[in-house]
């Protein structure tokens, strides 16, 4: 039996490019659903027995397409918290696709009595979700609340994405104005989401599917000076050389916290090992571009370059999610905290 994983690395690649920057999601959407990695997501979004195969699972979306990458990172988010929250998951076993919008624009949604109001921006998938969850607040706190794509009808606009990078996500609009909170199905108890480790923790989950984008440059990377007989020059040999290392690096740091936050026992602490992580990811990545875009010129920023796709794909990704708010905050923790400082900075 084919492996998921393998089998939607196979149907990404033949994935037709019927959008306007490559495949579009209906067409990447239908490769996740088509390969079984969806419903997979049922042994390997929580409490896997390896957590380096939800590493590899998520770094090997991202190499062979970083939307859908995202796209199915946010499926594995989601049913992390159908998991956490003790939610409906016979959806997910049927292979249908989900994901979480928790971004607020001016309009923030509330909750307010029994009926929501306000929107969702950069609603990943809001041209191909089955099933979303959304974030909502009230005088309680935050709700996690999860409806079908038929409650939404007329409510989405992926349209409105409009940016140079990442198009294939279609991270839209989401009008929730006037819904009923009756519709919807309650994921745990006011405030829920944002306890720790899962919530900051699950950062490592996107730097895993970027990682999966810095491999497939640095493989563009390679094959390219290959061609231009180019391997052997110092200079251009040094430079895949950092890209290579620099792979490797964010490797290690991604492993080290999926094994401490995906574990049954993980601690509120823990979270920290994926912040960082995170923050390592988006350093590596920016240095990686950097070294891509001195080892191959010019000629990579043809829109019809292997690379140029991915170098926007990522260069938009790693904006998520405020990377300084987060490192300021991870950084006061560090040092106010005696095991974390010990832990960290010795």
């Amino acid at each position: 039996m084919t492996c998921p994983i393998a089998q939607a690395e196979r149907l990404l690649a033949e994935a037709p490019r019927d959008g306007a920057d490559g495949p579009s999601g209906p067409g990447l959407a239908a490769a996740l659903r088509g390969s079984g990695l969806l419903a997979e997501c049922l042994a390997l979004a929580h409490n896997a027995p390896d957590p380096l195969r939800l590493l590899d699972a998520l770094s090997r979306m991202g190499r062979a397409n970083l939307s859908a990458g995202r796209i199915f990172e946010g499926h594995v988010n989601a049913v992390k918290l159908l998991y956490l929250h003790d939610g409906p998951r016979d959806a997910v076993r049927q292979g249908l696709l989900h994901g979480i919008w928790g971004a607020d624009g001016p309009d923030p949604a509330r909750l307010e009595g029994g009926t929501l109001h306000g929107q969702k921006l950069f609603a990943s998938g809001a041209d191909v979700l089955d099933r979303m969850i959304v974030t909502a607040r009230s005088d309680r706190g935050l709700h996690l609340l999860m409806f079908r794509r038929d409650q939404l009808a007329g409510r989405l606009f992926p349209g409105e994405w409009q940016v140079s990078g990442m198009k294939a996500t279609a991270s839209g609009r989401c009008d929730l104005e006037g819904l009923a909170l009756a519709d919807a199905v309650q994921l745990g108890p006011p405030d829920a989401y944002m306890t720790e480790p899962h919530f900051h923790g699950g950062v490592w989950r996107y730097a895993a599917v970027q990682l999966g984008a810095m491999r497939a440059l640095t493989a563009m990377t390679a094959d390219q000076l290959t061609a231009r007989g180019q391997q052997d020059a110092p200079l251009q040999a040094m430079r895949l050389h950092r890209m290579i290392t620099g792979c490797e690096t964010v490797r290690l740091w991604l492993a080290q916290a999926a094994c401490r936050i995906e574990r049954a026992d993980a601690l509120p602490a823990d979270a920290e090992a994926a912040i960082l992580a995170r923050l390592v990811t988006a350093d590596q990545a920016v240095a990686l571009l950097a070294e891509m875009d001195q080892a191959l010129g010019a000629a990579s920023f043809a829109t019809a370059h292997p690379a140029d796709r991915v170098r926007r794909d990522l260069s938009l990704y790693l904006r998520q999610a405020g990377p300084d708010a987060l490192a300021l905050a991870s950084v006061t923790r560090i040092l106010a905290d005696p095991e974390l400082r010990a832990r960290w900075v010795g």
